[in-house]
């Protein structure tokens, strides 16, 4: 198949940035000229002159490219300055940062002068266009330990018989007014980037973690979507209003699940979160019948030692009933303030949308089904959903969720945009006509522009030129998306680095897994236990090769008189390498089937040290 190509004819401007990486100190003594090693592997070794040398050894540093004369193989650049000894935590962590581009430098005086005077409280002048809801049972549902708690919620009954259900978020945007340093520096940052053990927040943390976050028991600003629904969750009103209330209670997915189980319990928040609760399952079955998907992406999460901060257990996050309760409704009033925006606002609402995957992304899960005799249709979310429902393999329980983290890796990004510069508004994944980002105004910064919408449309705030620009509201989604996509990868990258410090200390083990991609020389294995992927390679440098024979179509990989595919069990050692500082990776090799000849003998795991106490 013949493909468009194309010549570089010239570069109009050079997207060099400083680059962060290691110093390969030269061989010659008192040599002034080295090479620097980027972390990126996409970018080329930089030569640079400096007299420290012996000091920058086994540092982490930055380096800024000056130019690259045309007869040279590297290009010429500068130090910038040390980031601190590699492998350190504080240093990697700083590294991942700076090269995912994640804004993260202390936040300015400029900035922080915008912020109330303290000690706050709620004006007369506050309650102007507000409603006092005050009096309503409103709690909130969040993991633990979450300090940045954006929306809280209640559902009540009501005298004619029906339930009121009420969305209550943060009223960040009453904080934030456009045009500010605050604004800005927001708007910049785009969202806040969610570490291993670190919060890289958006806004200050004065109002991320105290004045918007609706802690119980305090009085908050908000902005409620309110609905009133009769028991077959059908709306039958909806209701958007500038608000104050005062949560009752700040529970963990946990702790609601806890009262909603517990018969003996009766007071108004539980009867609050049991009726949530109800609703909530009618309302997820009615849109998994219009065809939305349930995919399926194994989340980890570490257990800190509270003293060295170094991971010491992990384990792959369980969902609970209250999470999907949670989910529904947030979900339920970003659809319903998508409708509201764009109605008023039909040139210049700020949605987001999820384009259907192309038909050759589903090439790989489509020959994984196949290869255990179970069909998939792909024609649309709905035919892939139903068939995802109905897949399974007697004696293989784990198959499904296999394949649904498989249907996961099909999918598209979904992206923001602003209404006026785009025709196709449909959310695949949540197979809905329109959508948007209303649920979260802490931490994304998509969600205060919608606030800002939302409160134009109904009278409670005025508007501002920018608002209602679509070229500028396009700019805008476009950084959004930018800094959404690189916050994903450095939470990735977060995750792979405590990954390794946590099997650093464990020397080898031995796991169960299954095969999730074949290559031509080597499979992809998942480890359900730790939720995470590596790479067993047969044609290793110190080992003779095996006869390797790939075979696309299935998708297969023979291996000496073996042959592997896409879902069979393995079992694997799991090995820090620690050769390359730079590069640090996960090793697997394989133990079982044993192949003579390729196949490791499975180590000798010693009993664990006594685990040191948890940081839960």
């Amino acid at each position: 198949m013949l493909k468009p190509t194309g010549k570089v004819v010239g570069i109009i401007k050079r997207s060099w940035r400083p680059f962060c990486g290691m110093l390969n100190v030269a061989q010659i003594k008192e040599s002034t000229r080295h090479l620097f090693t980027p972390a990126d592997r996409r970018i080329p070794r930089i030569r640079i002159e400096t007299r420290q040398a012996a000091t920058l050894a086994g540092q982490r540093i930055m380096v800024a490219i000056d130019g690259w004369p045309k007869h040279s193989r590297y290009p010429n650049g500068h130090f910038v300055r040390s980031l601190g000894s590699a492998g350190e935590k504080d240093t990697e962590q700083e590294v991942l940062l700076l090269e995912h581009d994640v804004p993260h430098q202390a936040f300015s005086q400029a900035v922080l002068s915008f912020l109330p005077k303290m000690p706050w409280a709620i004006t007369p002048e506050d309650m102007v266009r507000r409603e006092d809801l005050r009096n309503l049972t409103v709690c909130s549902v969040d993991p633990p330990g979450c300090t940045d708690i954006d929306d809280a919620l209640h559902c009540r009954e009501l005298e004619n018989g029906n339930l009121e259900v009420g969305v209550h978020i943060a009223d960040v945007s009453h904080f934030i007014r456009p045009g500010n340093a605050l604004d800005k520096e927001a708007a910049n940052r785009g969202t806040t980037v969610y570490l291993c053990g670190k919060r890289i927040d958006m806004v200050p943390e004065l109002l991320s973690s105290n004045l918007c976050s609706l802690r119980s028991n305090v009085e908050r600003l908000a902005f409620s979507c309110i609905w009133e629904m009769n028991h077959k969750a059908e709306i039958l009103k909806t209701r958007f209003t500038k608000s104050v209330i005062n949560s009752k209670a700040s529970l963990t997915y946990a702790e609601a699940q806890m009262r909603i189980d517990d018969t003996s319990m009766n007071d108004d928040i539980t009867n609050s979160l049991r009726g949530l609760n109800k609703l909530a399952k009618i309302l997820k079955k009615q849109r998994i019948e219009k065809g939305a998907l349930t995919l399926s992406s194994l989340e980890v999460r570490f257990h800190i030692d509270s003293e060295t901060h170094d991971p010491i257990d992990l384990q792959t996050k369980e969902l609970m009933e209250t999470n999907s309760m949670v989910e529904e409704f947030m979900l339920l009033a970003n659809i319903s303030v998508a409708q509201k925006i764009y109605d008023e606002f039909p040139d210049c609402a700020m949605l987001r949308k999820h384009p259907p995957p192309p038909p050759s992304n589903y090439d790989i899960l489509l020959k994984a089904a196949k290869s255990k005799e179970v069909e998939i249709h792909t024609d649309s979310a709905k035919a892939l959903a139903d068939s995802l429902d109905v897949a399974k393999v007697d004696g293989f329980p784990y198959f499904n969720t296999l394949l649904r983290i498989l249907a996961t890796r099909c999918m598209m990004q979904a992206v923001y945009f602003c209404s006026g510069m785009d025709s196709d508004f449909h959310h695949y994944g949540l197979a809905s006509p329109i959508y948007t980002h209303f649920t979260s105004p802490i931490r994304r910064y998509a969600d205060i522009i919608v606030h800002r919408l939302l409160a134009v449309a109904i009278g409670a705030d005025s508007t501002y030129p920018d608002l209602m620009d679509k070229h500028k509201q396009s700019a805008l989604s476009n950084n959004l998306n930018y800094r959404h996509k690189m916050s994903q990868y450095a939470q990735r990258a977060s995750v792979a680095f405590h990954t390794q410090l946590f099997f650093k200390s464990r020397g080898i083990l031995n796991e169960e897994g299954f095969v999730l991609f074949v290559r031509k020389n080597a499979i992809i294995v998942l480890i359900p236990k730790f939720g995470l992927e590596g790479t067993v390679f047969f044609d290793t440098k110190d080992k003779a090769a095996p006869n390797l024979v790939f075979d696309e179509e299935v998708p297969s990989l023979k291996v000496e008189e073996h042959t592997f595919c896409i879902f069979d069990k393995v079992k694997v050692t799991i090995s820090l390498d620690a050769s390359n500082v730079q590069h640090q990776k996960i090793r697997m090799a394989l133990i079982e089937p044993v192949i003579p000849g390729v196949s490791v003998p499975a180590p000798d795991v010693g009993p664990q040290a006594k685990k040191p106490k948890l940081d839960r």
